[in-house]
C-alpha cells in the first residue's frame, strides 16, 4: 500500500508533541498522531497530496499561529518520508489499576468537547461505571464509527452555543481542533458555572487564554477554576497518556468527595 510517514524532526517553543513523534498516512487511513489538531489535518492533506502525485519527500516547518487557528506560539518541523518511522506505542499502563477501582462511585456527568485523538483516547480509557458521558464535536463524521455504550455522541455545528445549555452539575473537558473554539467554550462554560473545566494546552496557550478571558469580562477567580494543562506531564504527550492522567485526576476528585460525604 502506498504510504508516507510524517515525523516531527524539530520543534521551537511550545508544541503539542516532541521531536521523534511520527504518524503513518495512506490515502484512506492514518495511524499514530503528531497532535495539534489543525496542524495534523494540514500534515495529512499534504501527505496525501504527495502520495497522489507521487511527489518527492519534503521537510516543512509550520508556525503554530493564526494560520492554523492556534496560539501556542511555537513551530514544528515535519519530514514527509517513505522510510518507516516508529509510531507511538499504545502501551501505557501507569495508573491503570487505580482507574479501575471505581465500584463505589455513582456515575457522574462528564462532557467531552472534541472527538480528535485525545477525545477518543479519553473515551477508550473511561471506566464505564464511573461516568455518564456526552461527547460533542462539530459534525457526525468527526466521531468514530463505533461509539462505546454509555457514551452519547452529539454533533453540534456551534459548540459554544450548546455549552451555554449544557449540564451544570458535570465535569467538562475541552480538546477541540481549534484554539478559537476552545476559548469560546471556556468562556461559555464559565458563564454557565459548571462543576469543573479542564483544557488541553501548553503554558503559552494558557497564558494567552487567561488574558483573553479577562478581556471577555471574566474575573481571575472565575478563570482560576479552569485546569490547564490537563493530564500529568510526566506521563508524556501521547493521547493515551493524557487520557490516563485526566481520568485519574477526576477519579481522585470523586473519591475525595465520597470520603468527605461519608465522614459528614
Amino acid at each position: 500500500m502506498n504510504r508516507l510517514w510524517v515525523e516531527i524532526v524539530g520543534t521551537r517553543g511550545s508544541t503539542p508533541r516532541d521531536a521523534g513523534t511520527a504518524m503513518e498516512v495512506t490515502v484512506e487511513t492514518t495511524r499514530g498522531t503528531i497532535g495539534g489538531g489543525a496542524l495534523e489535518h494540514r500534515a495529512i492533506a499534504l501527505a496525501r497530496d504527495i502520495l497522489a502525485r507521487e511527489g518527492p519527500e519534503v521537510t516543512r516547518t509550520f508556525p503554530l499561529g493564526p494560520d492554523l487557528g492556534q496560539c501556542c506560539g511555537g513551530a514544528v518541523t515535519l519530514r514527509f518520508t517513505r522510510e518507516p518511522r516508529r509510531t507511538d506505542a499504545d502501551d501505557l499502563h501507569v495508573m491503570r489499576d487505580y482507574m479501575c477501582q471505581t465500584a463505589r462511585l455513582h456515575p457522574r456527568h462528564l462532557w467531552l468537547w472534541g472527538a480528535g485523538h485525545v477525545g477518543r483516547a479519553v473515551v477508550r480509557e473511561l471506566p464505564p461505571q464511573a461516568f455518564k458521558v456526552t461527547w460533542v464535536d462539530s459534525a457526525p463524521d468527526r466521531f468514530p464509527d463505533r461509539v462505546p455504550r454509555g457514551v452519547k455522541a452529539v454533533p453540534a455545528a456551534d459548540m459554544p452555543v450548546l455549552a451555554r445549555r449544557s449540564e451544570v452539575h458535570a465535569d467538562h473537558l475541552i480538546f477541540t481542533y481549534s484554539h478559537d473554539i476552545d476559548l469560546a467554550l471556556c468562556s461559555a462554560l464559565l458563564e454557565r458555572k459548571v462543576e469543573s473545566i479542564g483544557l488541553i494546552g501548553s503554558a503559552t496557550k494558557w497564558a494567552r487564554f487567561q488574558s483573553r478571558l479577562r478581556q471577555l469580562g471574566h474575573s481571575d477567580a472565575a478563570i482560576s477554576r479552569i485546569c490547564c494543562p490537563i493530564g500529568r506531564p510526566e506521563l508524556g504527550k501521547h493521547p493515551r497518556a493524557i487520557a490516563v492522567g485526566v481520568i485519574a485526576a477526576l477519579l481522585r476528585q470523586r473519591q475525595g468527595e465520597n470520603a468527605a460525604r461519608d465522614s459528614a
